[in-house]
This record gives structure tokens, C-alpha cells and sequence, in this order.
């Protein structure tokens, strides 16, 4: 694999995952702030004038606010890191699972090796994130290049369509434009 930054290098540009999310609908934007994908994700969308961003203070209080917003025709996905999904699967569970919403989530899994998958990670808080969500039966897929991203689109609309979680891992870095 080329290292990135050089030529032929795998990219996950922000700007992709951006248009896969409005593709779905999506209107509302909830999050952390967080530094990893602040410059590819956070900034764009919070400048965006097709987005609502909400700034929440812990990845726990997205379940309920994405909640409300489902008992409505607005679509939300929920922006947070490994460590806020593993704070909040409390919330995951009692809000998004047992109640059978269409709440949608990325994690971002910092640290991940590139092509390596999420499961067979050397950083440990990566690697139980799949199996935690499969035990919770959320559906997942992974997205690591521009290549994966309409991948986004397609759960967000099949977790509408079958009234489901559904979380997307961002497996690379979201590159700025």
C-alpha cells in the first residue's frame, strides 16, 4: 500500500462522504467536537448552509436528539470517535436498538491501520467495536476510500427503509479539501 500523502494513495476526502450524506437526505448533523475529523468533516458541515449542526457536549445526548428528530420526516446522522460510541452504547442500546429507530452513526476509528481490518486492529478499542455492534445487532460497514463511500448513502436509506440503527466506521482519516 502507497504511504499516504504520496501518489496513488487510497484517499477518504471529506468532501465525498459529505455528498454521500446529503445523497441520503440527511439534514441534521450531531456531534462532539473532535479533532480527527475536524478539518475533512466537522468544519465543512458546520458551513454548509444544507446541514443544521448541533454541538452536543457527550455522544450520549446524540441518541435522544436524533430520536426526536426521527418521529419526524427530518434524517440525522450522528458524527462521533470509537471512545464516545463505547461512552455512549448505554444510550445506543435503550434509544437507538430497543426502540428500533433509524438512527444512523459514524465512528471514527483513530488509529485503525490502513487496510486492516477494524477486527484484527492492533489498538484494542478498535478492535471490540464490530463485535459489540454486531451483539447489539446494529448493522455496520466500513469505509476507508472515496471508493467505500457510497456505501454511506445506502445504509442511511436502508436504515429508514427497515426502521434500524445502522453505523458507519470511518476507517481512515477524512482528508480536507
Amino acid at each position: 500500500m502507497t504511504a499516504p500523502g504520496q501518489q496513488g494513495a487510497p484517499r477518504l476526502r471529506g468532501s465525498v462522504i459529505i455528498d454521500e450524506i446529503k445523497k441520503a437526505g440527511v439534514q441534521y448533523v450531531l456531534s462532539v467536537p473532535d479533532l480527527h475529523t475536524s478539518a475533512g468533516l466537522l468544519r465543512p458541515i458546520a458551513q454548509d448552509p444544507d446541514f443544521r449542526h448541533i454541538r452536543v457536549c457527550k455522544e450520549d445526548e446524540c441518541f435522544g436528539i436524533a430520536a426526536g428528530l426521527t418521529y419526524g420526516p427530518r434524517r440525522s446522522i450522528i458524527l462521533m470517535q470509537y471512545t464516545g460510541f463505547l461512552y455512549a452504547a448505554n444510550a445506543v442500546r435503550g434509544v437507538a436498538c430497543e426502540q428500533k429507530l433509524p438512527i444512523c452513526f459514524m465512528i471514527g476509528l483513530l488509529g485503525k491501520e490502513p487496510g486492516v481490518p477494524p477486527t484484527q486492529s492492533g489498538k484494542f478499542g478498535v478492535r471490540i467495536i464490530e463485535p459489540i455492534l454486531s451483539a447489539m445487532g446494529v448493522r455496520q460497514t466500513c469505509i476507508e476510500t472515496d471508493a467505500d463511500a457510497p456505501r454511506i448513502s445506502a445504509c442511511i436509506d436502508e436504515a429508514w427503509r427497515e426502521s434500524r440503527p445502522t453505523a458507519i466506521l470511518i476507517g481512515g482519516r477524512p482528508e480536507a479539501q
